[in-house]
């Protein structure tokens, strides 16, 4: 495993590679900032917003970014963007994470500022920008992924401390069930990728890991990170080799002195999927 960026994020989350965008693409999220990985270094593209959850590719080019409550599109893979829909009014809730579905919807969760039970939701944005609740009353909506033949999704609600299943029929989400239970004093589950095999990879927050399980529940593998709060994590690189690992900053002391909000990379000889795009 290696650094690969230092530093340079206050709270990083959401990375998601995409060869529309020449690679690796995630968030400096309170800064309101994408930002992607070059060859010679990383670039920062500023959101309006007073923060921008995450990032996904789109079908016909450009990407689909999530601010605090707003919708953006940009047409091109550096293009402006321009809001599109309102997800919500309530300024004590901001979206949090997110990912899009086989059929190019895409899901998009939400907490309160301050965690509170209950306040936040996973809704479903269609191509026509069309919204519909998924699941209610979630508190830390969190990772989100499918497996590779789309009959099954991961999800993590990080109050629960829990990464859940679901079965997926006519593109409903159905079956919640628990996979498995991460107790409290190795973290909380947070940003979640899937391998090629059906094996989810869980970001710790406050666990200082990454820890990945198999479609029963068990523990296949453990990645120990430098700093405790490891947010996400995606496949990429060559054959979507290399597991990127997003961690942030967040609460600390500006000059914490730490590698916290810096960008790691640890290639495992396990590949990832490709990124679905939003069909919008």
């Amino acid at each position: 495993m290696h650094n690969v960026t230092g530093p340079i994020a206050g709270h990083a989350e959401g990375p998601v590679w995409a060869a529309a965008w020449g690679g690796l693409r995630w968030v400096d999220a309170a800064a309101g900032d994408l930002l992607t990985l070059r060859d010679d270094g990383v670039v920062r593209q500023h959101v309006d917003d007073e923060f921008v959850a995450f990032v996904r590719p789109r079908r016909t080019g450009g990407f689909v970014a999530a601010g605090a409550r707003t919708l953006y599109l940009a047409d091109e893979a550096d293009g402006e963007t321009r809001a599109v829909a309102r997800l919500g009014d309530d300024p004590g809730v901001r979206m949090n994470d997110g990912c899009c579905d086989p059929d190019g919807r895409l899901l998009a969760g939400s907490m309160a500022y301050d965690s509170a039970a209950g306040r936040g939701s996973l809704r479903r944005i269609d191509a026509d920008l069309s919204i519909s609740t998924v699941l209610p009353e979630v508190t830390v909506s969190n990772g989100i992924g499918f497996t590779s033949e789309g009959s099954q999704a991961y999800y993590a609600d990080t109050a629960t401390g829990r990464v859940d299943v679901f079965d997926v029929s006519d593109g409903e989400l159905v079956d919640r069930r628990p996979l498995v239970t991460i107790p409290s004093e190795l973290g909380a589950p947070d940003g979640l990728c899937i391998d090629h095999d059906g094996n989810v990879w869980v970001a710790l927050w406050g666990g200082s890991a990454v820890q990945a399980y198999d479609d029963s529940g068990a523990l296949i593998e453990r990645i120990e990170l430098p700093v405790a709060q490891v947010s996400a994590c995606t496949f990429g690189g060559t054959g979507l080799g290399t597991l990127f690992i997003t961690t942030s900053a967040q609460g600390l002391d500006p000059d914490h002195g730490t590698e916290a909000g810096s960008l790691f990379a640890v290639d495992l000889g396990v590949r990832g999927l490709p990124t679905l795009p939003f069909a919008g």
